[in-house]
């Protein structure tokens, strides 16, 4: 017969555990605290996993292929978009047939994204063009290329042997001329040389508004001086340096007694201390008579 009273409870005490963490445990602890460790482990890692893992997909030619024209596809698409087409060009600041010139020299095949518009190359060619001293563009709102021109002002033409060039106030050629009336509103600059001293000429021309009327040109000489042409072949010839002096006290004496309308053949101020008077045959027997000298032989 079994006893009903319950067998006592045998109670095992257990070991006591270590609280201090092992070897391996406290290397690692130390570990973990080096900051250059949780870097690498919380940085380092996952990029070396996320390289790894994009290498290996990238390994393959035809999924690099396929994920190029993914990519060019959302760019071209992205780039084709209305509002990023350029459909006209505008060119202001320009005379019409410098206009057209620019537009032809655009080289553009309208329509086309304004994403494949290099303007500084665009830029470039049209300020190639003489007539152009500087271009600005600039791609405006509703599809429109904007050129804005400063374009060179032809002051003077320049006749150089059988050809006729318009020149701005630099010497910069503008464009070239068929015949000397399709410009006589410009003085007229001769010979070699003649266009990289625009500045004197035209501080010349500027001193000689007394004689305008009569003004023929000017004739670059030994690309070094320059000899001043009015009608009735008259020559007025100017020094190297101060000319412009030179020739108003030409003007000057002329004002006071009307030197240039009389039988003048030249007028020499090379030389400052003694300019020098080259009279007509006629106008020179007829100052001989005056001071008494016999002129019957002479030549006329």
């Amino acid at each position: 017969m079994q006893s009903l009273r319950p067998e006592p409870r045998v109670y095992v005490r257990q070991p006591r555990r270590d609280p201090a963490p092992t070897k391996w445990q406290y290397r690692m602890q130390r570990l973990w605290l080096t900051p250059y460790f949780r870097v690498l482990a919380r940085v380092g890692l996952p990029v070396f996993l996320l390289s790894a893992a994009v290498g290996i997909y990238a390994g393959d030619a035809d999924r690099r292929a396929a994920v190029v024209g993914v990519f060019t596809d959302l760019k071209t698409s992205f780039q084709n978009r209305p509002e990023f087409m350029v459909t006209l060009a505008s060119v202001e600041g320009a005379s019409p047939e410098l206009a057209e010139a620019i537009r032809a020299r655009l080289g553009l095949k309208l329509p086309m994204s304004s994403f494949d518009i290099d303007l500084d190359a665009v830029r470039a060619r049209v300020e190639e063009l003489d007539a152009v001293a500087g271009a600005e563009l600039r791609v405006r709102s509703g599809g429109v290329l904007q050129v804005l021109v400063t374009e060179r002002m032809p002051v003077l033409v320049w006749r150089i042997g059988d050809r006729l060039e318009m020149l701005d106030g630099t010497g910069h050629r503008v464009a070239g001329l068929a015949a000397r009336t399709d410009r006589p509103d410009l003085p007229l600059i001769a010979g070699e040389g003649a266009d990289k001293a625009t500045e004197e000429a035209l501080e010349i021309l500027a001193a000689a508004q007394g004689i305008a009327p009569r003004l023929r040109g000017l004739v670059r000489v030994g690309e070094r001086r320059w000899d001043l042409i009015l009608d009735r072949n008259q020559r007025i010839l100017l020094p190297e340096v101060d000319a412009v002096a030179a020739l108003e006290r030409l003007m000057t004496l002329d004002k006071a007694e009307d030197l240039l309308a009389r039988d003048v053949l030249s007028v020499d101020l090379r030389n400052e201390q003694r300019p020098v008077l080259r009279l007509a045959p006629y106008a020179l027997n007829e100052h001989r008579k005056a001071q008494g000298i016999d002129v019957s032989g002479s030549e006329l």
